[in-house]
């Protein structure tokens, strides 16, 4: 079994559709806590490390043999609590930023709450020096979008995100990352020729994979 760190419940359906897809057969288990990323906003990502430790503890007595954390903001803090839990902890953007780094130097992280770019801009950043690749990461925020998501206004939230990723001039960019696994949708909105990349697909691949490896080792 699989476990999913989220904190909002609207990745729940997601996940559990892309499992459907591409991963039949693989159980998740789906925990989900708002306050984490409510808390991580207003005072960083640190503050919340002793509550994602006891969500990924009740994780592994539940039963999970890997844990897929998909909220960016504390992907850092779940990974760093793995030896602890003793079981592989996953952070979903990880393979998205080894993708943008190996489609170039320049690479803009779209996001639209403010507390995502510091992790997510480290993990690309990691992940060009584990390459050996150069990379010149900027970031772009997307105004107001976060308000529209909490809301409630799904499309309204996409329609921004999207917005703002075709504002990127296309000669300006190798790369284009969605830090949030919210902002998801909007992929399909964008017509810039810039690869876009999201999280879910390419952070739920490596997350059965290690759940794989785990039953297997």
């Amino acid at each position: 079994m699989l476990a999913l760190l989220h904190t909002s419940p609207v990745h729940v359906p997601v996940f559990d559709a892309l499992r459907d897809e591409e991963h039949q057969g693989l159980e998740l288990a789906h925990f989900v806590d708002e306050d984490l990323l409510t808390r991580a906003r207003a005072e960083g990502p640190d503050a919340v490390a002793g509550d994602v430790r006891a969500v990924l503890a009740q994780a592994v007595a539940d039963g999970a043999v890997a844990v897929l954390c998909t909220c960016s903001s504390i992907g850092g803090v779940a990974e760093a609590a793995a030896e602890e839990a003793g079981v592989p902890v996953l952070r979903v953007d990880r393979p998205m930023a080894a993708a943008a780094v190996a489609a170039g130097p320049r690479v803009v992280v779209v996001a639209t709450s403010e507390s995502t770019f510091g992790p997510t801009v480290a993990l690309v950043e990691e992940e060009a020096r584990r390459a050996g690749l150069p990379a010149d990461v900027r970031k772009l925020f997307v105004d107001g979008a976060w308000a529209l998501f909490q809301a409630g206004d799904t499309e309204g939230y996409v329609r921004a995100v999207a917005d703002a990723v075709d504002s990127v001039p296309g000669d300006d960019a190798d790369a284009i990352v969605l830090a949030q696994a919210s902002m998801t949708p909007a992929q399909l909105l964008t017509t810039t020729a810039v690869p876009v990349l999201s999280s879910p697909r390419p952070g739920l691949a490596a997350g059965a994979a290690a759940a794989r490896d785990a039953v297997a080792g």
